[in-house]
């Protein structure tokens, strides 16, 4: 009888395994004090690559040219998880720069007069919030950036990337996440997304990039923190949802992006800070278990078998009351959209992590951090500024996800390692460090 022949795929994975574990058994085979240093947070040399780079880029990184709000955005961010600010001269030149990358009709480019566009509008802001104060902040034409994004809303509800540009879920997040951190979202902006989104979940039950496509992380976090943003966080099937992204952290300890693929350090935020946003709903996913079905019975398994009046229903405001209405019944929500965001973060968290956070820190530690500074996809790849930023951001979701309060003190048993490797608390929707979110809050609801 003939053997089965291997995929490249199969090999691909044996190969990240025999990586992974040969970390790992260094790892488990030194005396604790040894294994205290390896599991050490990089902090200064971090610190020391990111710098550098935000100060100037070797030519290599013109294939990146439309990209540059999202390397301000990783390297800014990627430092203020470091609990690090730039000094005067870089703070004015990411201002200045990213001025420069703002269209006058409204939205940011990729770079100066380049067409404007969601996805760097979108870094452009995150970046500007983290860098904070008033000349940051006011350098956002907030009135014709709205207009940008009714220009880029689509009758199917969701957005368009920029000027013909695609229809999906990242495109609904950008603009849903940038109108609400600035306090500018509204019901036009809000209407048919949240049937847009629900339309993207798959029969895993993650979430796609567009209808028929397949379950995916970033775009899962995109439309999770979306339907929490507009109130409707309800309407998708959370315990579907709940088992796909369980089963994405593999035995290499980080995330998958989808199934059957290869683990990547980037998804330590993108699935990993899934998580979070569900610790604070589970009232809903509690409600869903027990929907009754048709005949009045209870049902497990998450499937919505009720009406969609019904499912409305086990929805809750994050301001305290019932009042969702289904948008697809073309209604109004008695609800201020622009203080979900800040009421969500005060929400305390409702049970404990569903996922092995501290697995996730060992990988992101042993294998995605390289000595010299820097994060990686995973071992025999290089570092980069993008696995930086969402290698950190997964770091910090996981030190944090146990407190019960905004303000809590991290517990010893959240920590992998010591307590030098603590980062600084994000906000969990908008992935901004939590002390320049409230910044921009009080800044942009000022009358």
């Amino acid at each position: 009888m003939e053997l089965p022949v291997a995929t490249v795929t199969q090999h691909d994975q044996w190969k990240v395994e025999s990586q992974v574990f040969r970390i790992y058994d260094l790892f488990g085979n030194l005396p604790p004090n040894a294994q205290s240093v390896m599991i050490e947070l990089q902090r200064d040399n971090h610190i020391e690559y990111l710098t550098r780079g935000l100060r100037q880029l070797p030519p290599s990184f013109c294939t990146l040219d439309a990209s540059r709000p999202w390397l301000c955005y990783w390297i800014l961010h990627s430092l203020a998880l470091l609990g690090e600010s730039v000094d005067d001269e870089l703070e004015h030149n990411t201002i200045d720069f990213l001025s420069r990358c703002q269209d006058p009709s409204g939205g940011y480019g990729g770079g100066p007069g380049q067409l404007p566009h969601l996805a760097t509008t979108y870094a452009a802001v995150n970046a500007l919030i983290t860098v904070g104060g008033d000349q940051a902040l006011s350098s956002i034409n907030r009135c014709e950036l709205y207009k940008f994004l009714q220009q880029m809303k689509h009758p199917s509800g969701g957005f368009r990337m920029h000027d013909g540009g695609e229809i999906d879920v990242r495109a609904c997040y950008t603009a849903i996440s940038v109108a609400s951190i600035l306090n500018i979202l509204d019901d036009d902006l809000v209407h048919n997304v949240g049937s847009f989104i629900l339309s993207c979940q798959t029969y895993e039950g993650g979430i796609s990039g567009e209808p028929g496509s397949e379950a995916h992380g970033g775009y899962t976090f995109c439309g999770v923190a979306t339907m929490i943003l507009i109130n409707q966080i309800n309407r998708l099937d959370l315990p579907r949802l709940i088992d796909w992204l369980v089963f994405r952290q593999g035995k290499e300890f980080g995330f998958q992006g989808r199934t059957n693929k290869l683990v990547d350090g980037c998804y330590s935020f993108w699935q990993g800070g899934v998580f979070p946003l569900l610790q604070r709903v589970r009232s809903i996913i509690d409600e869903q278990l027990v929907l009754p079905d048709a005949g009045g019975h209870s049902t497990t398994n998450g499937t919505h078998t009720s009406t969609t009046s019904s499912i409305s229903e086990v929805g809750e405001s994050f301001e305290g009351t019932s009042s969702h209405v289904d948008d697809a019944c073309h209604s109004r929500q008695e609800v201020n959209f622009n203080d979900i965001g800040y009421n969500f973060v005060k929400r305390p968290i409702e049970m404990e992590p569903l996922f092995h956070s501290l697995a996730l820190q060992q990988y992101i530690l042993l294998c995605s951090q390289e000595e010299k500074g820097g994060m990686k996809d995973k071992p025999g790849l290089s570092r980069d500024f993008y696995h930086t930023c969402y290698c950190l951001s997964g770091l910090s979701v996981c030190q944090h996800m146990w407190s019960d309060e905004e303000d809590s003190p991290v517990l010893p048993r959240a920590l992998m390692g010591s307590y030098s490797n603590l980062l600084e608390p994000i906000h969990p929707l908008f992935n901004v460090v939590l002390e320049q979110y409230h910044e921009a809050r009080e800044f942009f609801t000022r009358d």
